[in-house]
């Protein structure tokens, strides 16, 4: 089973950037991606990146947060730019055994323990 980490979580005013990292303690072949969960609502996902680089976004993120992968590393990351308000949520990484890209949550196998992102007004 892998394990996955994240950091990079934290305080920051709307129209700020965060940049999150998820290592994985093996190597993974598989899509990786990003979920949130705010409170009391689903966890949605974010976006999702394959091992060959193919990326997919979440319509709420499209044009502010960008995913990128590190395979020598076992990392991915997510560069949060413009962030709202909205975007506050614990932000969890995931990893698939399978190599296509998917947003649906079930299609993943191993999940981080999450990292929270809190954006004011």
């Amino acid at each position: 089973q892998v394990q996955l980490v994240e950091s990079g979580g934290g305080f920051v005013q709307a129209g700020g950037s965060l940049r999150l990292s998820c290592a994985a303690s093996g190597r993974t072949l598989g899509a990786m991606g990003w979920f949130r969960q705010a409170p009391g609502k689903e966890r949605e996902f974010v976006a999702a990146i394959s091992w060959e680089y193919t990326t997919l976004y979440g319509d709420s993120v499209k044009g502010r947060f960008t995913i990128s992968r590190d395979n020598a590393e076992n990392t991915i990351y997510l560069e949060m730019n413009t962030l709202k308000p909205e975007d506050t949520a614990v932000y969890y990484c995931a990893a698939s055994y399978g190599y296509q890209v998917k947003s649906a949550l079930e299609r993943y196998d191993n999940w981080g323990q999450g990292t929270q992102v809190t954006v004011s007004s």
